[in-house]
């Protein structure tokens, strides 16, 4: 988490190579991507972390946890009328206080995960989700 704080910092100073560079031997030596760009809050615990990613966008509340391989990413990347693509836009997860998601979950989009929540392993959600909620795949029984 140092280096993706101080890669932030530098990200907003209008140093985004320096603070890509950062980032980069962090998920080199962890396995975990942050964009410089993602805002983090305090107290942020990421367990096993491998393969979590953190698009540039995303908002991260205080006392949050991950568990490995989560995904906050974005749905898709908006384009210009010449075609090319338009960035800088808010396109990842705002996941507030309290938050717990576990193993294998991708979240998508410029949606709300509200505090207190518990996002389940495997869970794939492109929709907001109120607080307090518990989300889980749902179970299909065969008979």
């Amino acid at each position: 988490m140092i280096h993706q704080r101080i890669a932030h910092v530098l990200y907003q100073l209008g140093v985004p190579l320096t603070a890509r560079m950062i980032t980069e031997l962090a998920h080199s030596a962890t396995g975990i991507d942050i964009h410089p760009g993602a805002k983090i809050g305090e107290s942020f615990f990421v367990d096993h972390g491998t393969g979590v990613v953190i698009g540039e966008t995303t908002v991260i509340g205080n006392r949050v946890r991950l568990y490995q391989a989560v995904t906050l990413g974005a749905k898709r990347f908006e384009q210009a009328d010449d075609g090319s693509l338009v960035k800088g836009n808010a396109r990842h997860p705002i996941v507030e206080d309290d938050v717990v998601i576990y193993a294998g979950a991708t979240i998508l989009g410029r949606i709300t995960i509200g505090h207190g929540s518990v996002i389940g392993g495997n869970v794939w959600l492109t929709h907001s989700v109120p607080p307090d909620s518990c989300i889980t795949q749902a179970l299909v029984r065969s008979e």
